[in-house]
């Protein structure tokens, strides 16, 4: 489940959308993974009655998403075959992507954005790389001044032409003839081409919605304060894609109809989940905790909100990506075992004998 939920979150992000199939077998619920490309982006019909088919959704005369049509055969296949698009439940698929608007049908490309900005930054390296071998290539001309200069060349070796192959050795001191001069090519390199490349990355993490750093690695020109600031705008980011994309398109409507399955299977007991049906589908989801920049200092700040009371426990430790019930139970856990091991712990870690003699 969390390897489908990476990969669903991966196909949000690259292709716009991710469809998961809910489908209910003997052995339980199992969810299918489905490539946003075999949901027919190309089918749209009118079906009468204010009922239409819009890029592969299927939408009732009320609007609202009654089906999907699906390609049973992938169209980016190696060899080459065709199938009609099979009608699918919307109550049994999930659609996974991150509105813009009102009235949106299907997803766009997180990475929309930034395609010609990369594609043109991807040309500026070709560019300075090309010219960077101009620039290392040692080039020298030798001009005759006057034209009065004698037959032949003043540097002995192997030429074509009028090109001499044998090169210069370093310290080599040589005398020219006559009406000679020499010149070397001294490429002129772009100016302020690192900063432009620096102002373009800085354009494709805005894009992306990601800290610089995270994109580039680059940690030259970050200090404590301007790291802090960055992650906890990233932190709200990720934060509002959990609570308001991931949790409400995939993982809640997952968990309804995997306990609406495990009743009508018997494995839990009909008449409690008719009678306590809310309390079975309020489950509450915690995402994985964001690290800090220096989490000694974010933990005694959680520590001096909690004892202020403006912070529960609860959520303390939710911000921490932990379930309270499970934590609790963990250290009740520990504590027991430690004391039929004899040990104790301090606060600051060190262990201590239990009954140790004053």
């Amino acid at each position: 489940f969390y390897g489908l939920q990476a990969a669903a979150v991966r196909a949000m992000i690259v292709d716009g959308e991710a469809f998961v199939q809910l489908i209910a077998t003997a052995d339980g619920l199992r969810l299918r993974l489905i490539p946003a490309e075999l949901v027919d982006l190309g089918h749209t019909v009118e079906l009468g009655g204010g009922a239409r088919v819009i890029a592969g959704v299927e939408f009732d005369s009320s609007g609202v998403r009654s089906a999907y049509w699906v390609r049973p055969i992938d169209p980016t296949s190696v060899y080459e075959s065709y199938g009609p698009p099979v009608r699918v439940s919307a109550s049994d698929m999930l659609h996974l992507f991150r509105p813009l608007g009102p009235g949106q049908v299907r997803g766009i490309s997180w990475l929309a954005p930034i395609l010609i900005r990369s594609g043109e930054l991807d040309q500026l390296e070709d560019a300075l790389l090309v010219g960077a071998k101009v620039a290392a290539m040692h080039a020298g001309f030798l001009v005759d001044q006057n034209g009065t200069a004698a037959s032949g060349t003043p540097y002995e070796g192997i030429g074509v032409g009028s090109i001499l192959e044998t090169g210069l050795e370093p310290g080599t001191l040589k005398v020219l003839p006559g009406g000679y001069d020499i010149r070397f090519s001294t490429p002129q390199q772009t100016q302020q081409t690192v900063d432009f490349a620096k102002l373009q990355l800085r354009g494709v993490a805005a894009g992306l919605g990601v800290p610089e750093h995270l994109l580039t690695g680059d940690l030259t020109g970050a200090n404590y304060s301007s790291l802090r600031a960055g992650l906890v705008e990233f932190r709200r980011r990720v934060e509002a894609i959990q609570f308001h994309t991931l949790i409400p398109q995939m993982l809640r409507p997952t968990w309804d109809r995997f306990i609406v399955l495990a009743a009508m299977s018997g494995a839990l007991d009909g008449d409690g989940f008719t009678a306590g049906v809310v309390e079975h589908q309020s489950c509450e989801w915690i995402p994985p905790a964001l690290d800090w920049v220096d989490p000694a200092k974010d933990a005694q700040a959680t520590t001096t909100l909690i004892g202020a009371g403006l912070m529960s426990r609860r959520q303390a430790v939710a911000a921490q990506g932990y379930s309270i019930e499970e934590l609790d139970a963990e250290i009740a856990s520990d504590r027991e075992r430690e004391a039929g091991l004899g040990l104790a712990f301090s606060s600051n870690g060190q262990r201590e004998a239990a009954n140790a003699a004053p």
